[in-house]
């Protein structure tokens, strides 16, 4: 008797924290993404049952066919059960790994369960994405929106409904479901905005030892960032400096994970007199940092720490990402003025033209850039977690209802894995920064259209004149290849623009002895994307070596090699440095 008050019990607070993390994740969501409470949701479903009205006989022809699958669906069943012969209704779409359990396809209960999920999950998904007449964007955010309600009801996000999960609960006797209701209330009583779900063991790793472990040294820091001088591995190094600005949404340390896939330790292989920005992880106190003070205070800031070290006035410099768009800025504001200093640019998964800011539009618009400028007011600066969260949330499935299956249904932990240990080490953003970079960039697109005005002066991205490299990736949901090609086109200067494989992470991070995704290549960017797509060369192999080939002849002559402290900027801590190590 007592174990089963205590079985009733558990499966009371398991419901209660089932209860906890779906409201978390509304409230949240809410709260960051869409404005004050339901208001923007109220209008948008508004706008779409006016839509709907208008166009009667089409909301009654998809009504139809959501009836036709499901009666087909029980009769297809009943079939089953009496031990004729039956089809398959309704399937998942390719790639979708959530029913891969056997008993998905063999047990009818299981399968009628999946399939009148996946012919509702469509029957939802087609009134919006079959709505006449409505904005593209507010279809979007409906999708989105929709998209997050039928993802989070999925049958397999449920115990009870889960045969994978009902296996392991009869196996071991229900000790993966109590381990996991204990992990789950630990983690939402630590996590202050919605549920920090862990992806990884953090305990696994620790920087400066098994990851972002290349060997260098901070030499140059100011408020907002730290400059790393890396120990060369060659006797010579080219002449000239290569300057890697990586994005401050996140810590840089993605480009030096294990030294198999780091591309720090691959340019310090390939003789390269390697420094990189770590940017800090700001608080309240940098509320008022500005755009323009990152741009200042990051990679003007860093050509001239460069310069102190080496003796050098010229530099190649990487952009990634948001990293980018700061470096373009500052090499249309050096044009401006004339100089020199840096000798070429080169571009990762990088927006200079915002017109079509691909999946992550569905978080920036007015509304919700006013409430969020809003609550960075109160606090200074937008929480890093929240931003990691919404990520996450364009791929939910893979990126948080996996693992949230696997930590609290099925009571494991989780897998030690270098790249989400990154990805989980969030970093904040300055409230003025931010809400610069959105309005500015997002919502106004100014960049491309010559009406950015920083340290006193319009960038024009067109009067640019060195040679510039441009990486995009065809599966990028958060830079769009598309957009990326745009932005290349308004960039003044000789220009490659290289295609790679896969994503954001995966197709920049893809070193020569993994002979992964491949590369396409076209001179013609006069050509429309699509077109340029169509006639360009495919390679095989690492993006890495053909933009080192690009960059040979930028180099320079070789010198000896340079260490750490020679010049005139001392030793100030090794390598990884501190500003990296502060976590939210």
């Amino acid at each position: 008797m007592t174990a089963h008050k205590d079985w009733e019990q558990e499966c009371f607070e398991l419901g209660k924290s089932y209860w906890q993390v779906f409201d978390n994740l509304w409230q949240q969501g809410n709260s960051y993404w869409q404005g004050d409470g339901g208001e923007q949701w109220a209008e948008a479903v508004k706008q779409a049952n006016q839509a709907w009205l208008g166009n009667p006989s089409g909301l009654f022809s998809l009504y139809n066919q959501w009836l036709e699958k499901q009666q087909q669906l029980w009769q297809q069943t009943s079939q089953r059960l009496l031990g004729g012969q039956f089809h398959t209704v309704a399937e998942p779409r390719t790639g979708d790994q959530r029913f891969n359990h056997p008993q998905w396809q063999s047990h009818p209960l299981f399968d009628f369960i999946k399939q009148a999920y996946l012919i509702n999950s469509e029957y939802l998904d087609a009134l919006f994405a079959q709505l006449p007449e409505l904005d593209p964007k507010m279809r979007r955010q409906l999708q989105f929106n929709t998209r997050q309600y039928i993802s989070a009801l999925a049958p397999t996000n449920f115990p009870w409904s889960n045969p994978d999960v009902i296996e392991q609960t009869l196996a071991s006797g229900g000790k993966n479901l109590s381990e996991g209701l204990k992990r789950l209330a630990d983690d939402l009583e630590n996590s202050p905005l919605g549920l920090n779900l862990p992806m990884t063991d953090l305990n696994a790793f620790k920087l400066g030892e098994n990851i972002a472990a290349t060997p260098g040294q901070v030499v140059f820091q100011n408020r907002l960032m730290q400059l790393i001088q890396y120990q060369p591995s060659t006797d010579t190094v080219a002449k000239r400096p290569l300057l890697l600005v990586p994005p401050w949404i996140n810590k840089f340390y993605v480009l030096d994970l294990k030294p198999q896939n780091s591309l720090i330790k691959y340019l310090v292989d390939q003789g390269h007199s390697l420094f990189v920005i770590s940017w800090v992880n700001p608080d309240a106190s940098l509320a008022e940092v500005s755009f323009e003070d990152y741009m200042q205070e990051g990679p003007l800031a860093a050509l001239e720490a460069i310069a102190l070290a080496t003796g050098e006035q010229q530099v190649n410099i990487l952009g990634y990402c948001i990293g980018g768009t700061l470096l373009a800025c500052t090499q249309a504001l050096l044009a401006s003025r004339r100089s020199k200093r840096i000798a070429s640019t080169t571009y990762l998964t990088t927006l200079l033209d915002f017109a079509d800011p691909g999946e992550i539009g569905v978080f920036i618009n007015e509304q919700s850039v006013t409430a969020l400028e809003r609550q960075m007011q109160q606090v200074g600066f937008f929480d890093g977690r929240m931003m990691a969260l919404g990520f996450n949330m364009l791929r939910e499935n893979d990126l948080f209802w996996s693992f949230f299956i696997s930590n609290y249904l099925k009571g494991e932990l989780p897998p030690a894995f270098d790249l989400l240990y990154w990805n989980s080490d969030s970093t904040n953003l300055p409230a003025a920064m931010h809400s610069f970079y959105l309005r500015q960039m997002y919502l106004e697109n100014k960049l491309v259209k010559d009406e950015l005005k920083l340290a006193g002066r319009y960038l024009r991205l067109g009067k640019i004149a060195t040679p510039s490299y441009f990486l995009a990736t065809e599966k990028d949901h958060i830079a769009k290849w598309q957009a990326c090609f745009q932005g290349a086109r308004a960039h003044g200067g000789d220009k490659t623009f290289v295609l790679a494989g896969s994503g954001h992470i995966a197709g920049v991070i893809n070193p020569p002895s993994a002979q992964k995704y491949g590369y396409s290549t076209c001179a013609d960017l006069a050509l429309e994307p699509l077109e340029w797509q169509h006639r360009a060369e495919r390679h095989n192999g690492s993006w890495w070596e053909h933009w080192q080939a690009w960059l040979k002849p930028l180099r320079g002559a070789e010198v000896p090699a340079r260490q750490p402290g020679d010049g005139q900027l001392p030793v100030l801590e090794a390598a990884p440095g501190s500003y990296v190590r502060k976590r939210l």
